[in-house]
C-alpha cells in the first residue's frame, strides 16, 4: 500500500510526463518544492518498488504499474471535485483543496459508488479527464484556444490551469464549460484575442487565458 507522500510523488511525475517528453530529479524537486537531495531518496524508493524507472543523470518515467497508481489517485481526485460540485453545490474554485485530501483514502468501493451516483462521468467540474478503474484516461480531442485563428468556433470543454485564481478569473468573465466561443480577433504583438461567447458578448483575452482554454472544434 502506498503513502501519502508515495502518491502525491507518483501523481506529480504523471503530471509533469503529460507535459514533458522528459522529466529530470530536478525538475520533480521544484514541482514538489521539495529539496533534492529528499526528492532522489524518494525516487529511488519508488523506483525500488517498481513504479519509477530511475537511473542516474537519466530522465524518469513511471513504469506500467506506476502510471496506474498515479491514474487512479487522479481518478479519486477527479470524482471528488466532480461530486462537491454536483452534490454538494460547491463553487468550481473550492473543489481542489477538499479533493487532495479525500484522494488519499483507500478504499476502492468509497469512489466507486461516487461514480455510481454521479453516472459514471468521463470529465470533472474543469472538463480534465476522469481516468477508468485501471488508470487509464479517455482520450479528448481538445484544442488550446491560442492554436485556432480567426472564424474558428467551437465549444470550451476544459481549463488547462485549475487555479482558484485563473478559476476566479473566469468567473468574473463569465465564462463557463460549454460556452461557444468564435475567434473574431488575433493581435499580431502579443497573440491576445477578441472573441465573441455564445453569439452576444466580446471578450478580449490575453494570450496566457487563450493558452488554457481548451475548446472542441464546432
Amino acid at each position: 500500500m502506498l503513502s501519502f507522500t508515495e502518491e502525491n510523488y507518483l501523481k506529480t511525475l504523471y503530471h509533469l510526463s503529460f507535459h514533458n517528453t522528459e522529466v529530470s530529479v530536478h525538475e520533480l524537486s521544484l514541482s514538489l518544492d521539495i529539496k533534492m537531495p529528499t526528492v532522489n531518496s524518494m525516487v529511488k524508493k519508488l523506483a525500488a518498488k517498481g513504479l519509477v524507472a530511475y537511473e542516474k543523470y537519466k530522465p524518469l518515467s513511471l513504469t506500467e504499474n506506476g502510471s496506474k497508481a498515479a491514474g487512479l489517485v487522479i481518478r479519486k481526485h477527479r470524482l471528488t471535485e466532480i461530486y462537491l460540485v454536483e452534490k454538494m453545490g460547491f463553487a468550481w474554485d473550492q473543489v481542489h483543496e477538499i479533493a487532495e485530501q479525500v484522494e488519499h483514502i483507500k478504499s476502492p468501493e468509497f469512489f466507486d459508488k461516487i461514480a455510481e451516483i454521479l453516472n459514471h462521468p468521463t470529465v470533472d467540474p474543469h472538463g480534465s479527464p476522469i481516468p477508468d478503474k485501471n488508470g487509464k484516461l479517455p482520450e479528448l480531442n481538445y484544442i488550446k484556444l491560442s492554436e485556432c485563428s480567426i472564424a474558428q468556433k467551437g465549444v470550451l470543454a476544459s481549463v488547462g490551469n485549475s487555479s482558484d485564481s485563473f478559476l476566479k478569473l473566469l468567473g468574473s468573465l463569465d465564462l463557463k464549460l460549454g460556452d461557444s466561443l468564435e475567434i473574431v480577433e488575433v493581435q499580431d504583438f502579443d497573440k491576445s484575442m477578441k472573441v465573441t461567447v455564445n453569439q452576444k458578448t466580446t471578450l478580449n483575452l490575453s494570450s496566457l487565458v487563450c493558452e488554457n482554454l481548451l475548446i472542441v472544434k464546432s
